[in-house]
């Protein structure tokens, strides 16, 4: 047998926190709150980079209520904001959110897990917003449409953190450094190392100043997936989603994952699956940083969606963008080229969302005059296809509703358009490109309720916790918008209490 390493140590801490996300900082300030007096957190982007991808969020944040005025707490403003705020909030319960994971995720989602995301949801946003310092508003630009004198919102999505992702993060940082949490930029995490009885007892780090290493009673993880490696990428999910713009930080190498499993943690989940939105096809390979989230291109349910063949290749209506949207972004990557077209009429383009501001459409009073100026190789099939949809299509402008499923679908069409499926006949038209930006990765880590890794013995690896990104099992395929964030709190908040008192 090989002797354990001896690893002097520079600093000792009650917790270490790898990452500096949305997850990683709820998990420091958890462990603070439950009284870790020497908390730190080694973030190993700069400062200007900080943050994970929280920064590119939009801020929104799924979680169940049973009655539409328990948001107030909240929104104490949003009466006095929006006409009729209450009456246009659907209660969305525990039921319903089980639910909707469940359904988005073919039942695949971790029966566990996901039971323990779903019941302190509403507590988690509760405490994000007391403990941690986080100032919330109606999620209006996102989830809302308005109808006659009211907005109608999307279940479960009404509450965002002000100033979206970038509010959010700079929230968890203030709140954060206001407790005394040491927080370190270029601090890049390589190693976990262990003591003689496998417990883990600190970390290795590599900065500008060469490399260290920092003692731990417990050490959380929360420095996301693999999106940003291209090889990792590649291998897990496949060649088209390798060569997939990145809608997040550059950061998210799969440094955590890796080095847990150097130590004997399980892989968990879908490593083939990925969070990938629709996207513009005009950014680089990296959304730009100071864009956010403003990329997105979701509004295609009311659009007609072609690809370069001129073709369909999804239900565009099949349900809410918000249901469907991260399963639609990788669906653009298997197409020719990983690009489509968003096409829109007049009777439409008021519901775009403000996103799409973003980008400049191409125009034309006529189908043929779009077509010939779009990026497609075979316009005759796209003009064919565009008709042969609006032969299908309904007149049953009286029975449209973008506010809900309204069950306005096409007749005969082997790929039916199932709601909000209009004729595309009032000039001028405009399109938009998209491409699947991806955002996070689906494969992580196993953890029971506690939030401690487990290992592939299947007993808890004593010292290691892990939350955010890499939790493994919640997601397959697709997933509900909002409850990336909340699941990140969550577990994250688990996270910080365990480590701090385990």
């Amino acid at each position: 047998m090989f002797a354990p390493k001896e690893h002097p140590m520079q600093d000792n801490f009650d917790v270490i926190v790898v990452g500096a996300g949305n997850a990683a900082l709820a998990a420091s300030v958890s462990a603070k709150e439950n009284g870790a007096e020497r908390v730190l957190v080694l973030e190993k982007a700069p400062r200007e980079m900080r943050g994970g991808n929280t920064h590119w969020s939009g801020g929104v944040l799924r979680f169940a209520f049973d009655d539409p005025r328990e948001l107030g707490p909240l929104v104490p403003d949003a009466e006095e904001q929006f006409e009729n705020f209450y009456e246009g909030i659907q209660p969305y319960t525990r039921g319903d959110y089980h639910g909707d994971l469940m359904r988005v995720t073919s039942g695949r989602t971790d029966p566990e897990l996901s039971r323990v995301l779903v019941d302190n949801s509403k507590d988690t946003v509760f405490w994000m917003n007391k403990t941690g310092g986080i100032k919330m508003e109606p999620a209006v630009t996102l989830s809302a449409v308005r109808k006659g004198n009211m907005m109608v919102w999307a279940r479960g999505l009404v509450v965002r953190a002000a100033h979206e992702g970038v509010g959010l993060s700079r929230s968890w940082f203030q709140t954060a450094e206001e407790m005394g949490i040491d927080i370190r930029y270029g601090h890049a995490v390589t190693e976990l190392l262990t003591d003689e009885k496998g417990r883990v007892s600190g970390v290795k780090v590599r900065s500008d100043d060469g490399v260290s290493t920092y003692g731990a009673k417990s050490v959380v993880l929360g420095c996301g997936g693999f999106e940003a490696n291209v090889q990792m990428r590649t291998q897990h999910i496949g060649p088209l989603v390798g060569g997939a713009k990145v809608r997040g930080t550059p950061h998210n190498q799969g440094d955590g994952l890796r080095m847990a499993m150097q130590i004997g943690a399980m892989p968990w989940g879908q490593w083939s699956g990925c969070h990938a939105t629709p996207i513009s096809a005009d950014w680089g390979d990296f959304a730009p940083r100071e864009m956010t989230d403003r990329s997105n291109r979701l509004s295609y349910v009311y659009s007609l969606m072609l690809n370069r063949k001129g073709l369909r290749f999804v239900d565009e209506g099949e349900d809410g963008a918000l249901f469907t949207y991260a399963k639609f972004g990788r669906a653009i990557l298997a197409e020719p080229g990983a690009k489509a077209w968003q096409i829109f009429d007049q009777k439409v383009v008021h519901l775009l969302e403000p996103r799409y501001q973003t980008s400049q459409p191409i125009t034309s009073d006529t189908i043929e005059g779009l077509i010939d100026q779009l990026d497609i190789e075979d316009k005759a099939q796209a003009l064919r296809t565009i008709t042969e949809y609006n032969a299908a299509a309904n007149d049953a402008d009286d029975r449209y509703d973008p506010t809900r499923k309204d069950g306005v679908s096409t007749t005969g069409l082997a790929l039916p358009k199932t709601n909000w499926a209009v004729k595309l006949d009032k000039p001028p038209y405009v399109a938009y490109s998209a491409t699947g930006g991806i955002t996070f990765t689906f494969g992580g880590l196993k953890v029971n309720k506690d939030a401690q890794v487990i290992g592939t013995d299947w007993r808890a690896i004593n010292g290691l916790f892990c939350c955010g990104e890499m939790v493994g099992g919640l997601f397959y395929d697709n997933y509900p918008a909002g409850t990336g964030l909340v699941s990140g709190a969550t577990f994250g908040r688990i996270a910080g209490r365990n480590a701090a008192t385990m």
